[in-house]
């Protein structure tokens, strides 16, 4: 079955069909608001304030996006409600474009060779650096999508990516070096 269609049918008050989404997305989830909150408490209730505005606005989804788009958009929104009371939201929303002559996370890891050196140098990105790659890289969400989900243009997340494209290749060059 289709997200579209599993929304339909929670929108209906399916639980078997809420069920199949949270089983879905319920790990994408988790990984997202990890890469942004760092703290596993807080991302697990990212994703229980995430499903549960889910099926009490599936019937209100207008299919204007994909439904991905629309959860990765509301777990932000949950994650941002949640710092905000926590006093952390700490990063700054506006960032200036600029042009992005990184090489691709898939060439930064193939020049580490190694997945345990890559995985702790996204560990040590910030928030949104971290957000933005993984919704872009891992979850393969268009820029625009992206930027839907962030709430911000798509020109903040192409220079979120740049630096963290950039942060990346030094970490792993570090790395490399001091494997040498």
């Amino acid at each position: 079955m289709d997200d579209f269609e599993l929304i339909r049918r929670i929108g209906r008050g399916d639980t078997r069909a809420m069920r199949s989404l949270y089983e879905r997305y319920n790990g994408a989830v988790y990984a997202f608001a990890m890469s942004r909150a760092k703290n596993a408490e807080l991302a697990s209730d990212c994703v229980h304030d995430t499903m549960m505005e889910v099926w009490r606005t599936a019937d209100r989804f207008a299919e204007r996006s994909s439904v991905r788009t629309w959860l990765f958009a509301i777990a932000r929104n949950k994650l941002v409600d949640a710092l905000r009371k926590r006093g952390r939201m700490s990063y700054v929303e506006d960032v200036p474009e600029t042009e992005d002559p990184a090489p691709s996370p898939e060439a930064a890891a193939i020049a580490a060779a190694e997945r345990g050196r890559l995985h702790r140098c996204l560990e040590g990105l910030s928030g949104p650096h971290s957000a933005a790659i993984r919704l872009a890289f891992f979850e393969e969400l268009t820029y625009p999508e992206v930027a839907e989900v962030e709430d911000v243009p798509v020109g903040t997340i192409k220079t979120r990516i740049f630096h963290a494209k950039q942060a990346l290749m030094r970490c792993l060059e570090t790395g490399l070096r001091k494997a040498r």
